[in-house]
């Protein structure tokens, strides 16, 4: 039976069809469908790990156990796991251990658009990478054979347009092995310095090994139209040339990317009198052309940067161009805004009034940093907030201490958060943290968190308080706000920011979209109270717009919040 999934539902299914019993990942798009994928199966066991780091080491600790394993994360996440990976190389597996990276070519929803071949070829691993959905599931399933035959953990590269798009997929039975016998081996598993060394060894005749399966692997494949016109390409990107170059030329689309296979390689462009190499962001395909002394054309043509398309190129390789009609009108662009009724919009619209500098972070609320709120200042990493925030007030030293805050959602504080905030307990600045706590993991799409009560499957589960856990890290002053009252939120601000001490401010409030959240009847505007002040407009609703000089509400979006009631002076807005 054949059926219609997504990239990442396939993914998921081919853990289900090679018999992995335990899943550990944190979720980052565009990764978070495999591991919620996952979790449907009643026979896999499946969680949400606090960060990328402890899903890994979860994974490799069910692999020793003799398990199949698995843990998911997007591009920057595989950073932050890259100690348990780059050390999970050296001891290698027991049960196969597959880890999934998707990068984000294009950053639809990433701070960078880095290249995670990298990972895979400096910590000397196998990487694979499928190009639609169907290999998606087969790649995992070989994937899992290949871990335990060259006792490795294999990386399978994903990618935006591969984990979300749809094709036809093969559905076939759920095959367990048994579960490998856990022997004491510390020579294997101790990663001491006087076994490490020993186990450095075995990396490097691994990667030979792996080298040569490279040339035959079944993974790699050649399409053969004959012509002048070699492509070498894998992933979307072979997507992307074959159909906008079809039987135009010939094919080598490479499965494995890591390592790469050499006299493949060669005697595919020895067949063609013209050699390009199509591959997203960085050049690892080209250079190791040009390595074997190969004469290939690349990223001359594509360049570095974003995504390719079928259309980029056909206009690269045969000066085709699609046609398209212009618009000449001022269409005003549409940037992506916080929802009517975010519990965010009232702390930012106080940190933009009070001119407050903002170390920020990763979420739905770095959306703080749009205009007319404009509200955040730095946005780096996962949990980077607070620890910047503590380096900024050493550096500029008291008076920044009374005017700039960190700002870090509830699920990011947990993530990597927390020793940042130890770090100012520790060594002591005078920095005014504040947590937005939403109920739940919003940017990704609703997933469950350790201060939620709730599990992955939606079980109850131990939440923890973070107030109690500020408390114990060290910060004496800790405080809850309602983000919808400005006037407590604006003081807990300036009380916080005064304190000679470090402190902690949770804007607590459920994210509007939550199913549980009721909300009040929508507001409108009496026309006759409006005097055009557009003050309404700072707060950034989407809800909110101006129609012949007077605010209007509309009440499709409209969830009854009420901060836009605060900041009229003239009573204009009600029920």
């Amino acid at each position: 039976m054949k059926k219609l999934m997504l990239g990442n539902a396939a993914f998921a299914r081919g853990l289900y069809e090679a018999g992995v019993t335990v899943v550990s990942s944190y979720p980052g798009t565009p990764s978070t469908e495999i591991t919620e994928c996952a979790a449907e199966y009643d026979e896999i066991y499946a969680e949400w790990a606090p960060n990328e780091k402890v899903a890994m080491e979860v994974a490799l600790g069910a692999s020793i156990a003799g398990s199949r394993s698995f843990c998911g994360m997007k591009h920057v996440g595989l950073n932050v796991a890259a100690d348990p990976l780059y050390t999970a190389a050296y001891t290698g597996v027991n049960g196969g251990m597959v880890i999934a990276v998707a990068d984000d070519p294009g950053m639809h929803s990433s701070q960078n658009e880095q290249d995670s071949r990298h990972h895979a070829i400096a910590s000397k691993v196998l990487m694979v990478e499928p190009s639609d959905s169907a290999e998606c599931k087969e790649f995992v399933k070989t994937s899992f054979e290949l871990s335990e035959e060259f006792d490795t953990p294999v990386i399978v590269r994903m990618c935006t347009r591969v984990a979300h798009s749809q094709s036809a997929v093969e559905i076939c039975d759920r095959v367990v092995p048994p579960q490998k016998e856990y022997v004491k081996n510390p020579q294997k598993y101790v990663m001491m310095p006087a076994f490490a060394r020993g186990r450095h060894v075995f990396v490097e005749e691994r990667l030979e090994k792996l080298r040569t399966y490279a040339e035959t692997s079944p993974l790699n494949k050649i399409i053969d139209n004959g012509g002048d016109i070699g492509i070498i390409t894998s992933g979307i990107s072979y997507q992307y040339a074959r159909e906008a170059m079809g039987d135009k030329a010939s094919y080598l689309k490479l499965g494995v990317v890591n390592p790469l296979p050499v006299d493949l390689i060669k005697n595919f462009c020895a067949k063609y009198k013209t050699v390009y190499v199509i591959e997203e962001l960085d050049d690892i395909i080209e250079t190791h052309c040009k390595k074997l002394g190969l004469n290939v054309i690349g990223k001359e043509l594509f360049g570095y940067i974003g995504e390719f398309s079928q259309a980029v190129v056909a206009e690269k390789l045969l000066g085709v161009k699609n046609e398209y009609s212009a618009f000449d009108g001022n269409v005003p662009v549409r940037p992506p805004v916080m929802c009517a009724g975010c519990p965010h919009r009232g702390l930012f619209y106080c940190l933009s009034k009070n001119k407050i500098t903002v170390s920020g972070d990763i979420g739905c609320y770095t959306l703080g940093a749009s205009a007319p709120l404009s509200a955040m200042d730095t946005t780096i990493c996962m949990g980077a907030s607070i620890s910047a925030l503590h380096g900024f007030n050493k550096a500029r030293g008291a008076d920044a201490e009374k005017s700039t805050v960190a700002v870090i959602g509830d699920s990011t504080f947990m993530h990597s958060g927390m020793t940042g905030l130890v770090n100012i307990a520790y060594n002591a600045t005078n920095s005014t943290v504040i947590i937005l706590d939403n109920s739940i993991t919003g940017m990704t799409g609703h997933q469950q968190n350790p201060t939620t009560g709730k599990n992955l499957k939606g079980d109850p589960a131990a939440a923890v308080n973070l107030e109690e856990l500020c408390k114990a890290i060290g910060i004496k002053r800790v405080r809850v706000v309602d983000p919808y009252n400005l006037a407590e939120t604006e003081a807990a601000i300036k009380e916080e920011l005064a304190a000679e001490e470090p402190s902690v401010i949770i804007s607590r409030r459920p994210c509007a979209l939550l199913k549980y959240v009721k909300h009040k009847p929508a507001l409108k505007v009496v026309s006759d109270k409006c005097k055009g002040c557009k003050m309404c407009l700072k707060l950034g609703c989407p809800a909110i717009s101006v129609r012949d000089g007077k605010a209007v509400i509309d009440h499709t979006q409209c969830v009854g919040c009420g901060i836009c009631t605060e900041v009229c002076k003239f009573d204009a807005i009600g029920e």
